[in-house]
């Protein structure tokens, strides 16, 4: 049914991983461009540089996609953006599109580029469009990679896309800008949204994604408490809503379930036994579907 676009290079890793924790496995076969995913919802799937994927989703080849917001506001795509799926190599996967020049210049901010200054980048429209608000003109020169290399002998000026600044860093750059902040998108054209059999499909899959990136770095915790030490534990107990309590059968003991972040854990388990609670499980959680 659903014609289904990935990205390839940075993002192909955690992508597979997302889909297989999806339960939407991608299995590669000899033609790893063409791999299958064993749903009844998905007839095909293509791995393409994500640079592609908003156009080739905007005329129709492909029903949903992945891709920056980058990538969509430089292909100038006309696409229905469904759901902010934010991912990445690092962290939550927030990229910014960036503006750099030597460490040694004395300009601090966009305002003072010079005119005519030479811009090296591989987003020359969303660069364009930001110069021109700016009134500032300048020149810009499409980069094929290794943007920052350019500057100074080259290139005055670099908008480049970084996750933690580093390789700018380390190439004696400095950030003097942010045009605009990037995480992953799930994309579909009018004609699959508009189309009722694929738009349900389509907010499935939605679900099943966006179940796994929730439940990332949470984990569900179970424990036993004494009738007369409840208030106790609920008072250090963090949770998405309120805990779930349960009387145990044939005792004073309450069963308290919550949720909560992985990173509060090695503080949050020594107080809970402190105020009461016995018996405390610590649980991995897939998928939380809201």
């Amino acid at each position: 049914m659903l014609s289904i676009a990935l990205p390839k290079g940075s993002l192909e890793e955690q992508t597979l991983i997302l889909f297989s924790q999806a339960d939407l496995e991608v299995k590669k076969g000899a033609r790893e461009y063409n791999p299958k995913i064993n749903d009844p919802r998905i007839s095909k799937v293509k791995i393409l540089r994500p640079q592609e994927i908003p156009k080739y989703i905007e005329e129709e080849y492909f029903d949903l996609g992945l891709s920056g917001r980058d990538c969509i506001l430089e292909s100038g795509a006309d696409v229905v953006e469904i759901a902010d799926i934010p991912y990445g190599r690092q962290g939550a996967g927030v990229l910014k599109l960036v503006i750099a020049v030597p460490e040694s210049s004395e300009i601090e901010k966009p305002e003072q580029i010079p005119p005519n200054s030479r811009i090296t980048t591989e987003f020359p429209n969303i660069t364009k469009d930001y110069f021109e608000t700016l009134g500032i003109p300048v020149k810009i020169f499409y980069s094929y990679g290794a943007s920052e290399a350019k500057i100074p002998e080259l290139m005055d000026v670099v908008v480049d896309l970084t996750e933690t600044g580093q390789t700018l860093i380390k190439n004696r750059l400095k950030i003097i800008g942010v045009i605009l902040e990037s995480t992953t998108r799930l994309i579909t054209n009018k004609a699959a949204w508009e189309n009722p059999e694929k738009r349900k499909a389509i907010e499935e899959i939605r679900t099943l994604l966006l179940g796994v990136i929730e439940a990332r770095g949470r984990v569900l915790l179970s424990m036993n408490v004494p009738s007369d030490k409840l208030e106790d534990v609920i008072n250090v107990l963090p949770a998405m809503k309120n805990p779930t309590i349960s009387k145990l059968y044939g005792s004073d003991y309450l069963e308290v379930t919550t949720v909560v972040n992985k990173s509060d854990v090695n503080i949050l388990l020594p107080k809970l036994k402190e105020k009461g609670a016995e018996d405390i499980l610590e649980m991995v959680i897939s998928k939380i579907i809201r």
